[in-house]
């Protein structure tokens, strides 16, 4: 069955990637619905992208609200042809630093949000359609202070392996995709701290930070008829970055609190 014209959940849609992938797949003629925690966000952006496109207020956490989501989606516009998971929160701390609360906020978000997205498109996706979860570099890549999302992000990409292992009995595929340090509302901290930026460019062999429209254009690509044989898989975005090393988060804050100390003194 063509992808032309499929309805396509956005999770975490109102912002960053997922806003350029909602863009992308709207402009491209899918009926896009753009779900969001913030669900004014994600109506006022499905109005800018007009037509066919809603917006949607949901938790990726809340079961029963993801399921009330997928219904929805439906009985309104039909079978769900693609998914595509975006949602995801970061909060840094060493293993021996990290409240028990930040690391099961995080692996909350980005892992278990991720079993559900993948649980309802198993129940709503029609035959032939896909799923996209948005792993991240961090999946393959440790970094200092990065346990939870590091260990979030790794589970990520085994459940999409293990999703497109049971799913594919219905041709439904389902692919993961790991961006490096792309400039959204997730990595705005990082610009915060002086050299942290410069340090993931500088270990990034082509030299620049990612854009939500460069991971977009591959979340088009999977969701689409030209990747029709292309599941299990985990496709790296990050210009080159996971050959290099992760920059330390403590030591830079380390630089930027002896810094600030050097100032006030």
């Amino acid at each position: 069955m063509s992808t032309q014209g499929q309805v396509a959940v956005i999770i975490g849609g109102a912002s960053g990637i997922g806003w350029a992938t909602a863009a992308l797949m709207a402009a491209r003629g899918d009926t896009v619905i753009i779900a969001d925690l913030d669900g004014a966000a994600a109506t006022a952006r499905a109005g800018e992208l007009g037509g066919s496109t809603a917006g949607h207020q949901v938790q990726v956490t809340d079961e029963t609200g993801m399921r009330t989501l997928f219904d929805t989606v439906t009985a309104d516009h039909g079978p769900v042809g693609a998914v595509v998971d975006c949602a995801g929160i970061s909060r840094p701390g060493t293993i021996a630093d990290l409240s028990l609360a930040d690391w099961q906020a995080t692996v909350d978000v980005c892992l278990t949000g991720a079993f559900l997205s993948v649980k309802e498109a198993a129940r709503s996706v029609r035959e032939g359609g896909s799923v996209v979860l948005v792993a991240s570099l961090n999946g393959r890549q440790p970094g200092v202070a990065m346990s939870a999302y590091c260990s979030a992000k790794a589970g990520v990409l085994m459940l999409a392996e293990v999703a497109a292992m049971e799913l594919a009995p219905r041709r439904i595929r389902v692919n993961a995709v790991n961006p490096g340090f792309v400039h959204t509302p997730l990595t705005y901290g990082a610009t915060l701290v002086p050299g942290l930026v410069d340090e993931y460019v500088e270990n990034t062999p082509l030299g620049r930070p990612g854009t939500p429209e460069d991971i977009a254009q591959t979340i088009g690509f999977l969701t689409s008829d030209a990747a029709g044989w292309m599941t299990g898989a985990a496709i790296d975005l990050n210009g080159g970055a996971h050959t290099m090393r992760y920059p330390n988060i403590v030591d830079r804050l380390a630089d930027m609190t002896a810094a600030s100390s050097t100032n006030d003194g």
